[in-house]
């Protein structure tokens, strides 16, 4: 017979396992975010790697992804790329379904 401390350690490590894989998702998606704002400016190869990785650590300064929307939208309107925030917004959010998929393949 299965005791209660077992089921809350399973809880607990389930809990901890999908906060692990939605972190990935979210860095996951902030990469490809990133590489995909690199195309649009026309940053190619190591340079868009290092962009991707400036978009992913753009993430850690405040809660919710509003700090890589605006990272984004600000270098893609100073390099002249015609776009907005709801662009930036809903590639994130198919982004994020693609992220999704390639971390749960892995």
């Amino acid at each position: 017979m299965t005791t209660l401390s077992e089921i809350e350690r399973a809880y607990e490590a389930k809990y901890s396992h999908d906060q692990e894989t939605n972190f990935k998702v979210v860095m996951r998606r902030n990469k490809l975010v990133g590489l995909w704002a690199a195309d649009l400016m026309g940053i190619t190869d190591g340079d868009a790697e290092a962009y991707a990785r400036e978009v992913i650590e753009s993430d850690f300064e405040a809660p919710g992804h509003d700090d890589v929307v605006q990272k984004v939208f600000k270098d893609l309107t100073a390099k002249g790329v015609d776009t907005s925030e709801h662009i930036v917004l809903r590639t994130m959010d198919e982004l994020l379904v693609k992220a999704k998929e390639q971390i749960l393949a892995e």
